[in-house]
């Protein structure tokens, strides 16, 4: 199936490793050109180097005003033409109620929520026509996750937002989608599992409440997130697709 993908151009965060990574290399694999973005900027030269030619990396902090036209003025300068953006952005710190400070808080707002409003709202003003915006969630977003307070107060906020945005966008013809992992086999979800008094069992518990019996790989939530943001899904919009092997059992 051809996903329309070739010569298109996204700006993908948090494409350092994990998620991100895993959705700018599906979509480089499929033809589009991706501007990569993070904050480390030595991790991020590297993910670029490995993608070749159709990638380029930009360091920022999505927490900062100025970020979001700074990426889509690279997309636009480095390849041309600016046709979507991923957010990913990496979950807060875990911990319970008792125990994230107002600090925390702060922090995960400003990162995960107003940062991600902030490149959602300027794509949408410079995207016309076919122009998609993703946005990399979580399961928490319809059921929260033990341990992981903060991602519980603001994932499901961001989906709200992703809502309202896909209302207001549509009628321009730019679509706005989310993806909500569950137990994908990153780096973050396996520190999440170190953080219990025995991970193997944890692990083991995780797996064995998952239909298919396993973690999802980072390849498959890519084939996922290229999917939702290339032509290929051109009459999707304001979905939010559980990438979680069946994890939720709601409808």
């Amino acid at each position: 199936m051809d996903l329309g993908l070739k010569d298109r151009v996204y700006v993908v965060t948090g494409a350092s490793r994990g998620l991100g990574f895993a959705a700018a290399k599906e979509l480089v694999a499929d033809g589009a050109k991706v501007v990569l973005t993070a904050r480390d900027e030595k991790t991020l030269a590297d993910a670029a180097g490995e993608l070749g030619p159709n990638a380029a990396a930009l360091a920022a902090d999505n927490a900062d005003p100025a970020t979001a036209a700074r990426l889509i003025e690279e997309a636009r300068g480095r390849f041309g033409r600016f046709d979507g953006i991923l957010i990913s952005v990496g979950g807060p710190p875990a911990g319970t109620v008792a125990d994230s400070t107002d600090a925390q808080w702060r922090d995960a707002f400003d990162a995960v929520f107003l940062g991600a409003v902030r490149l959602a709202r300027t794509a949408a003003e410079s995207l016309g026509e076919g122009g998609v915006i993703g946005f990399v969630l979580s399961a928490s977003v319809h059921e929260p996750i033990p341990g992981l307070t903060l991602s519980n107060g603001l994932r499901p906020g961001l989906a709200g937002f992703a809502k309202s945005l896909a209302a207001e966008a549509g009628p321009r013809g730019v679509r706005v989608v989310g993806l909500l992992p569950s137990r994908i086999d990153t780096d973050r979800v396996r520190y999440l599992d170190s953080l219990a008094a025995d991970p193997q069992a944890a692990r083991a518990g995780h797996e064995a409440s998952i239909p298919l019996r396993r973690y999802g790989t980072p390849e498959e939530f890519g084939r996922a997130a290229a999917f939702l943001l290339s032509p290929a899904a051109s009459y999707l919009t304001g979905v939010m697709l559980p990438v979680d092997g069946g994890a939720r059992h709601g409808f």
